[in-house]
């Protein structure tokens, strides 16, 4: 492994050159597996085509053609990646839930050249924007259809002398070299290009190997369903293929619980939005039995929840044996029954769900990064010396990490980016001296273990001058199965608040099994024995918290915060200067005793 330097090397290999299955996907119904072989053959093909197109080979970052690609995790956003990288221009995916006026930004200001993207209304909406991204010539879509150009159309298998211009531009391609431009959305202002040398991403997964390998994997296989234009499934990616895992991808974010049945992963990573509905579905099936065996079902529940990694007790042990035999064992089946572990980042994972997975044997491994490090910075170990719940685990080999006098962590390595795309006074606030600036406030627990406890522009100061840190608070408070969504508020203020979406389905249920009518949402939420309910659930967070941190008061939402709207970003992070302003008369309610 030492001795391969850019991303595409991983199809060198001779060990992975003959795996019958590198990647497999959904085709008619059935999952089709792809070789390497297979994969290299229309990998070059596609670098041909592209070479023929004009792409050629550039000096400098700003001269390099830059190609866009638009589309969920399958095999064809890989191959495109791989055919990207040989003919030497530089890739600039993004999510596919982009909003218009981003994709116009993004691709004008790096100038993207050829687009591909995952399907007919993606292909249509690009054509749209067309005339008003001057620099973009052609657009082509995976999936095939009358009135779109395919990316088939444009893959011509080389001969002699095609194969011999493809080798000599992937010598051409240096390890410093920019594989990807990745943009940020960010909770504000315009979105900004992280360019990510191969350097930076093929250290991140050397540095990571150890992780994987302390797991023990037999069967190597594992399921993707995290968009691929994420920093964190990409990296993901290429520790899978370098470690020779086959990788299967899910038909979609709804089919992912079917796939996990078919695939039977030995591993995947998730964010912790996905793992609280697989809690949430759960907690609804436990909620629908009956007898004895609803009793078994919170008995083993309350079990986990008293869950610590250092608890040596026989009973407890002899208890754990027992509750696994009854019932979590059905918990793993449900995940396909191969699961050694899950790696969580992207967020805060509640402490909650990581106690409940891991007491059902399912050992969650939360991690810390940011696309401008490659991402991985930190990540918990399988190993449960080198694991802490509620923590974003030890530092991963050859990075280093410390914490700033003001509580910022910063970290330094070959992981760090090159930079902000035409965006040098940015890049030159965030890395200084080479250490990156995170932007989030941490701390060290037993010297080794890391925690993030709230990003340092979200830290907002009461009337009484103390800070509050909202991030903690609003995991805590999701970790309650009627609580969907919540934002923190009371900058200001004499007491924090809180806007709180439901989980609807939740809440329907359980007015339903309180005798309560529901017609519609907006008279469910203002029901007073509804609110009652909430107050509850506040009064019982607000004894984990401080005096200064209780939630107050609160208002309950009729909708939930959403991409579409503006209130989260792709990834789903809050973008809290929108929702405020969304919310204004909710806030000031909130505030008006």
């Amino acid at each position: 492994m030492e001795q391969y330097s850019r991303l595409f090397d991983c199809l060198s290999i001779e060990s992975i050159i003959q795996k019958p299955a590198l990647l497999s996907a959904k085709v008619n119904g059935s999952y089709k597996d792809l070789s390497t072989k297979s994969i290299i053959e229309t990998t070059n093909a596609l670098t041909n085509g592209l070479i023929q197109l004009g792409i050629s080979v550039k000096e400098g970052i700003e001269n390099q053609d830059k190609i866009g690609l638009i589309s969920n995790s399958r095999p064809e956003w890989l191959i495109t990646d791989f055919a990207v990288q040989q003919s030497g221009a530089i890739l600039v995916p993004l999510y596919p839930n982009t909003n218009p006026e981003d994709i116009v930004f993004i691709f004008n200001e790096a100038g993207v050249k050829f687009c591909f993207v995952n399907d007919r209304k993606t292909y249509l909406k690009l054509v749209e924007l067309k005339s008003q991204i001057p620099s973009l010539q052609q657009v082509f879509c995976f999936t095939e259809a009358a009135d779109v150009i395919s990316w088939t159309t444009i893959q011509l298998p080389p001969d002699e002398a095609g194969l011999a211009e493809i080798e000599n531009r992937k010598a051409s391609v240096k390890e410093e070299d920019i594989a990807t431009i990745i943009y940020t959305s960010g909770t504000t202002g315009k979105p900004k290009g992280v360019m990510l040398s191969h350097k930076n991403i093929v250290s991140n997964v050397k540095n990571l190997m150890e992780v994987i390998d302390g797991i023990g994997i037999r069967d190597k296989k594992c399921l993707s369903f995290l968009p691929l234009n994420h920093i964190f499934e990409k990296t993901i990616t290429y520790v899978y293929l370098y470690n020779g895992f086959t990788i299967y991808y899910a038909e979609g974010m709804e089919t992912i619980a079917e796939n996990l049945k078919e695939v039977k992963p030995a591993l995947f990573v998730t964010v912790p939005r996905l793992l609280e509905r697989v809690y949430e579905k759960i907690m609804n099936t436990g909620s629908e039995l009956t007898g004895i065996k609803k009793k078994l079902f919170f008995w083993a529940v309350d079990l986990a929840n008293k869950f610590r990694l250092d608890n040596n007790n026989p009973l407890y042990a002899m208890q754990l044996a027992i509750a696994d035999r009854l019932i979590f064992s059905k918990w793993r089946a449900a995940l396909g029954g191969n699961v050694y572990a899950i790696v969580v980042g992207g967020a805060a994972c509640p402490p909650k769900l990581a106690k409940l997975f891991t007491a059902a044997g399912i050992p969650i491994m939360e991690g810390y990064g940011l696309t401008e490090s490659s991402p991985v910075i930190t990540v918990n170990r399988f190993n449960k010396k080198n694991r802490r719940i509620g923590t974003i685990g030890p530092a991963i080999k050859n990075v280093a990490v410390k914490i700033a006098e003001d509580g910022e962590l910063l970290t330094k390595g070959e992981h760090v980016m090159v930079g902000y795309y035409k965006n040098p006074e940015e890049t030159a606030q965030v890395i200084v001296d080479g250490w990156l600036h995170t932007g989030d406030i941490g701390t060290v627990v037993e010297d080794r273990f890391y925690k993030i406890t709230d990003r340092k522009k979200e830290l907002f100061k009461n009337s009484g001058g103390k800070y509050i840190a909202p991030q903690p608070i609003e995991n805590l408070l999701r970790g309650s199965r009627f609580i969907e969504q919540v934002m923190v508020v009371g900058a200001n203020e004499k007491y924090v608040g809180a806007l709180i979406v439901p989980n609807f389905e939740n809440l329907k249920k359980w007015m339903s099994l309180n005798g309560l009518p529901f017609t519609n949402i907006q008279d469910a939420i203002s029901n007073p024995l509804v609110l009652k309910h909430y107050k509850s659930i506040m009064d019982g967070f607000n004894k984990e918290l401080s005096a200064i941190e209780g939630i107050k008061r609160f208002r309950l939402l009729p909708k939930e915060f959403t991409v579409e709207s503006g209130e989260l970003t792709p990834k789903l992070s809050m973008k809290r200067k929108v929702i405020m302003e969304h919310f204004s008369k909710e806030i000031k309610a909130i505030f008006s005793k």
